[in-house]
């Protein structure tokens, strides 16, 4: 399954560069180019703000190099064939209204398989009257501190299919036991974490707005 995903992932690549290039014109801009840039090695947790379906599509052309592993609502594997092709693709089911870990536990396969998951800590795309980005989730919290893997923060304004260029922003990479507090209980340090990491996207967001 694994060389399929990337197989796929490849050739979705190859073939779909060129509407991508017309659709999203992507400008990407670095907190550090010098601590990260667009090419990542090794294990790594990417949180992103939620914009559009298409933040997905962008972020897998900007990590070019990279099978990006993406947990997915399940209602997306529900509708065919998009649930096989989301699963061809490397989609992960999450079930949001289950209490057991899943999908988390497969994330985590991911990661100490040297692999590279790409969280929407939102879980949702916000209603336009809402203030963006909304609350993080603790997934991606959980993950890293269970993980350890390094947390590379972005951020993309879903301007895409416009006139206006599609604009993101890479940040530098950060440990989520570095986030939390030692004398904080595990639910305290989720919340906590996953706050941090919020702001840590939303900071990179006047990266995007630069001419």
């Amino acid at each position: 399954m694994k060389s399929l995903i990337r197989f796929l992932n490849g050739f979705a690549k190859v073939t779909g560069f060129p509407v991508q290039y017309c659709c999203f014109r992507t400008k990407v801009s670095y907190k550090d180019r010098a601590v990260q840039g667009r090419g990542i090695r090794g294990p790594a947790i990417i949180v992103s703000n939620h914009t559009s379906v298409y933040d997905y599509a962008v972020w897998i052309f900007v990590f070019y190099g990279r099978t990006l592993r993406v947990p997915m609502a399940e209602v997306l594997f529900e509708k065919q064939p998009l649930g096989a092709f989301l699963k061809a693709m490397g989609g992960i089911k999450i079930d949001r209204n289950s209490h057991t870990l899943a999908g988390l536990d497969e994330c985590a396969d991911v990661i100490s398989d040297g692999g590279t998951v790409l969280i929407f800590p939102e879980g949702r795309i916000p209603r336009k009257e809402e203030e963006r980005p909304l609350e993080f989730r603790s997934g991606a919290a959980a993950l890293a501190l269970a993980t350890g893997a390094p947390v590379i923060p972005v951020y993309t304004n879903g301007s895409y299919f416009g006139r206006k260029r599609a604009r993101v922003a890479i940040g530098t990479p950060v440990f989520a036991a570095d986030l939390a507090d030692e004398s904080a209980g595990d639910a305290e340090n989720l919340r906590l974490v996953s706050a941090k990491l919020k702001d840590l996207v939303s900071e990179l967001r006047p990266l995007t707005e630069a001419e």
